[in-house]
């Protein structure tokens, strides 16, 4: 069965083995989620669990955010997802996931998303190469040619300055090096996407 939790990213450190090499690790704050809901087959045509993370005050929810947690009479939650499951029995509402789902050596898979860059040209946002710096080329970090004389059109999908960043990124069988159930703390080898204290999905691995 797939597990999944979410946290918010601490940020990055390091530290040693038994050999005493270092390991770069990002530290998460994963849990504890509540399963505020289940979904099934009968009532919805899919078997899914709707985690909630992260308490909130019940005055920063609107109106129809705070009657959903009225109906299940479970406390508020900043963040809710909802996460499809081969079978729900296994989950009741008001449930608590806790870090410790995860043991150390496992593989994980870290969804979040990336730090916003605003616009950016097409050197820094997909690595293309400038033009003559000198000799009076007059063309140094532009787009350069975008296509065939004939069609008289920019074909769709072509490498160009726009919006960089901000988007989904899923970084996949990061090693869990280490568990700490006390402060809900999770360790992962490597660098998981986004801003700390930003949102992220932690779940099993698809390639493990």
């Amino acid at each position: 069965m797939n597990k999944t939790i979410l946290g918010t990213k601490v940020g990055m450190t390091q530290i040693f083995d038994e050999a005493g090499q270092a390991i770069p690790v990002t530290v998460i704050e994963a849990g504890p989620c509540i399963v505020i809901q289940k979904k099934t087959t009968e009532n919805d045509g899919y078997n899914a669990i709707q985690l909630g993370f992260g308490v909130v005050d019940e005055k920063k929810l609107n109106k129809p955010q705070k009657g959903h947690f009225d109906k299940s009479q479970l406390k508020t939650l900043r963040h809710l997802k909802e996460f499809r499951v081969e079978d729900t029995a296994s989950y009741e509402q008001g449930q608590e996931i806790k870090v410790d789902v995860f043991a150390t050596g496992e593989w994980v898979d870290v969804v979040g998303t990336s730090k916003g860059k605003g616009f950016a040209g097409g050197i820094k946002r997909h690595g293309m190469h400038r033009g003559p710096m000198k000799h009076g080329s007059k063309y140094h970090r532009g787009s350069g040619s975008l296509g065939a004389k004939g069609p008289a059109r920019v074909f769709r999908g072509r490498k160009l300055p726009g919006r960089m960043g901000g988007e989904r990124v899923t970084v996949q069988k990061l090693l869990v090096v280490k568990v700490d159930s006390e402060r809900n703390l999770l360790l992962v080898r490597g660098a998981v996407p986004g801003p700390k204290k930003s949102l992220v999905t932690i779940k099993s691995s698809v390639k493990a």
